[in-house]
């Protein structure tokens, strides 16, 4: 399987840094990944403290794996043993072709510690704090109310399949865990979105290039970003009045 030769030859390499421990979260973790589709999410856990030359290496095996198609569909966060505690740090991470910092955020600490992959090392359970559910309830809310509501305003990146899908998906998947306390995958997510109200049009069209197989001609992306922006304002708009 590509996927699985793409994670043998990063870990082969990742093992010059001397990872404690790599995990998956996500799709790869969650039973609900497509190749050449989903991201291939991880966390690498270096001992510390990451210093230029640490830095300088992950960047140099990330560009080592450009070869690989599915390689742009890999991201790695890179915490150490000190930096873990706080779910607001930010870590050296590699995304979308170059190093940022990012957070390991709670939903992604929840997801590591209910069903993580474990690809090397300690488990992580043994590296990570519980994440209450109080505390994932407010970052749930937060993300809907400071980061997906203001870009429901922006119309033109609802004409992108990558804002619809993640914006509907995202939306079903905070009210599930800010209703029933648990986490469920974005297959899962597009099951919710009819009783929850949304555009049963745009759902469909949602499901058709996500899952297949293919149907009729897909929707006209002005349509479908018209009718996504309706729906979500609104209902994010009452998600988080109701929970926060």
């Amino acid at each position: 399987m590509p996927t699985e030769a793409l994670l043998e030859a990063f870990l082969d390499a990742l093992a010059r840094l001397r990872p404690l421990a790599v995990w998956a979260h996500g799709s790869l973790a969650g039973g609900d990944y497509q190749e050449g589709r989903s991201d291939l999410d991880l966390i690498a856990v270096l001992p510390g403290p990451l210093g230029p030359g640490t830095v300088w290496r992950a960047a140099t095996l990330h560009h080592g794996l450009r070869a690989d198609p599915l390689a742009a569909k890999l991201h790695c966060s890179y915490p150490t043993p000190g930096t873990l505690d706080d779910p607001e740090r930010r870590h050296l991470t590699w995304a979308h072709g170059r190093l940022a910092r990012r957070p390991v955020t709670p939903v992604t600490r929840r997801e590591l510690l209910g069903f993580g992959r474990v690809l090397r090392g300690e488990p992580p359970a043994a590296l990570l704090p519980p994440v209450p559910d109080g505390q994932l309830a407010a970052f749930v809310v937060r993300d809907q109310r400071a980061f997906w509501r203001p870009a429901v305003d922006d119309a033109r990146l609802w004409r992108q399949d990558v804002w619809v899908d993640l914006g509907l998906l995202t939306f079903a998947r905070a009210t599930v865990t800010l209703r029933e306390g648990r986490l469920i995958s974005k297959r899962e997510a597009l099951a919710e979105l009819p009783a929850l109200g949304a555009p049963a049009e745009v759902v469909e069209d949602v499901r058709r290039r996500r899952y297949g197989p293919p149907g009729p001609a897909p929707l006209d992306n002005g349509r479908r970003a018209r009718l996504t922006r309706a729906y979500l304002g609104p209902a994010i708009d009452r998600l988080t009045g109701a929970y926060g």
